[in-house]
């Protein structure tokens, strides 16, 4: 019963997601606007997703980021399954979760190296094979979920016989087919017989090869960090090099052909997916007039100069937080001449006119960048070799 599920859910969503343009239809803002772009470069992407009612954007994101790295290494456009990573990074966290005694974060959120840590451990699996939700479900709705396995590890760390019952992983796993679905051990796509071990390992993707990269004072640079935002349940670290150093990382991976996957803070006004744009105007939106406040998405504006101390004081206040994860998939100009870059965002194709993208301009993204993922050969040599970093 669950394969012939798998396989309407598979058409269900094939059918609405894969004849979706890999960019942009219109050059402006949205249908009129008044913000014109001319793209100078682009990443080779899979069809935008829709992450839906889930906070999994972390898996959409990277998975879109590894697709991406598919197709440019040659083999061609796959549909990976993002439900295969969420579940088995939830055994993880309930593992942690329960050794911390419940003071340790729990839910849908991760970052990018949990993508990279799930394929390094349990490998990947196609999404047509494992489409990993409920019976009668299309997209991901994941609230019912995190409550049901949070309130389980509660009830565990009860410990009623005084320790743990050792059967709390059968009891868990349980929990996680019911929701998800039990993964294959082996399945055939293509006409090949994989294990999802084998499968990743076809597809040339080597889990060494993918570094993170901040900026941010509180750490010195040129060193890894353990990145302090609630959706690193995992301790992930990440390399710390000056603000100037992340923009030419970024631009140095897309004019070399490849993608980033960006974690970012898009809870600004300067952000509106509806408008098609992330923008910093020059003026406080609070100290704006209500015309103001209306014009900000009408045209190109000045846009506030972004430096380091200015981006370390918004982490610091906790006014930049770990909100959301994208995928930076090219470059562009407005009319003005100022630089963007193309994003590719996990929120389907229906809520603005751009089919799923928008364009971050250059102060957003040195103002609320949280991190980027990169395959470490995008990285500039000189860089590589002050992070340590070998090819």
């Amino acid at each position: 019963m669950f394969k012939y599920l798998q396989f309407v859910l598979w058409a269900v969503l094939s059918a609405s997601v894969f004849v979706v343009s890999a960019q942009p239809t219109i050059n402006t803002n949205k249908k009129n606007g008044g913000y014109t772009f001319t793209i100078s470069k682009m990443i080779e992407a899979t069809p935008v997703k829709n992450q839906f009612k889930s906070g999994t954007c972390w898996v959409f994101s990277t998975n879109s980021f590894i697709e991406s790295e598919i197709l440019r290494l040659g083999h061609g456009q796959i549909n990976l399954s993002e439900m295969y990573v969420v579940r088995n990074m939830y055994r993880q966290k309930a593992e942690r979760y329960l050794r911390y005694q419940g003071s340790t974060n729990f839910g849908d959120g991760g970052e990018p190296h949990d993508v990279i840590n799930a394929i390094r451990q349990y490998g990947l699996i196609p999404f047509e094979v494992y489409p990993g939700m409920p019976a009668g479900q299309v997209k991901p709705v994941q609230g019912e979920i995190n409550a049901v396995l949070k309130a389980m590890l509660d009830a565990m760390l009860k410990l009623h016989d005084g320790s743990l019952n050792k059967n709390w992983k059968a009891a868990f796993t349980g929990a996680l087919d019911g929701y998800f679905g039990t993964p294959p051990a082996t399945f055939t796509f293509q006409g090949k017989t994989y294990t999802p071990e084998s499968f990743a390992k076809s597809l040339d993707i080597n889990p060494d090869d993918y570094v993170e990269i901040t900026s941010f004072t509180h750490h010195p640079f040129y060193s890894p960090f353990i990145l302090e935002v609630p959706d690193n349940w995992a301790n992930g670290e990440v390399y710390n090099v000056p603000l100037e150093d992340l923009q030419r990382i970024a631009d140095n991976a897309i004019t070399n052909n490849y993608s980033v996957a960006w974690a970012s803070d898009v809870s600004e006004k300067g952000f509106s997916f509806k408008n098609g744009l992330a923008i910093v105007p020059e003026k406080n939106y609070d100290d704006m007039t209500q015309a103001g406040k209306d014009s900000i998405f009408s045209k190109p504006a000045p846009e506030k100069e972004i430096n380091q101390a200015y981006r370390q004081e918004a982490f610091d206040n906790l006014s930049t937080t770990d909100d959301h994860g994208m995928q930076i998939v090219g470059k562009a100009k407005d009319q003005l001449g100022n630089p963007y870059y193309l994003v590719k965002n996990s929120w389907g194709t229906d809520r603005n006119d751009l089919d799923g993208y928008f364009y971050c301009s250059l102060p957003y993204f040195q103002y609320k960048t949280t991190c980027i993922m990169i395959n470490k050969h995008a990285l500039p040599k000189d860089i590589a070799q002050k992070l340590g970093i070998k090819p």
